[in-house]
């Protein structure tokens, strides 16, 4: 089923409103993050701090067009399944900057991106079934978060006294 055109370019916009709005929901922990993250002990490889923005604005940006492409195949109740575990997976990443940045809970945060990674795996499988492409777009996403896991990790361990 093809989608007329107005509700394509409508779908498109909705998609990438859903992946910034959990960008805002993630980002509104992370008000404070830079001086923050700047105070921790971090591991030499650490990016600094000024990266993470630019980063996740493509990342959420592909992951919008990524959904926008599984949404295009039927609409959302051709892709229910796919589409909810996407919009899960949105949830737990923007769970994730409140338990690092807002709660300075470091072990949580690592469980949460834990998941993350495991979600997105999920949506990476279901997407390539649907329309391969969509997947495709997932890999830097997954990629990101699996140095982000690391990077969690390391922090937490470094600084237990702030990050429990």
């Amino acid at each position: 089923m093809t989608l007329p055109t107005h509700k394509q370019i409508i779908g498109f916009v909705a998609w990438l409103a859903v992946s910034f709005t959990a960008a805002a929901v993630g980002s509104a922990a992370s008000i404070q993050a830079g001086p923050f993250y700047t105070q921790l002990m971090r591991p030499e490889w650490a990016p600094p701090p000024g990266l993470f923005g630019p980063v996740w604005t493509i990342l959420y940006t592909l992951m919008g067009i990524a959904a926008w492409l599984v949404w295009r195949v039927g609409g959302f109740r051709a892709a229910r399944t796919a589409l909810t575990l996407f919009l899960v997976q949105l949830a737990v990443n923007a769970l994730w900057s409140w338990l690092f940045f807002g709660w300075h809970r470091g072990g949580l945060a690592f469980a949460d991106i834990i998941l993350l990674w495991t979600l997105i795996v999920a949506t990476f499988i279901l997407f390539w079934r649907i329309r391969p492409l969509a997947s495709v777009l997932l890999i830097p996403y997954l990629l990101w978060v699996s140095f982000a896991s690391a990077l969690n990790y390391s922090v937490w361990r470094l600084n237990p006294q702030i990050l429990g």
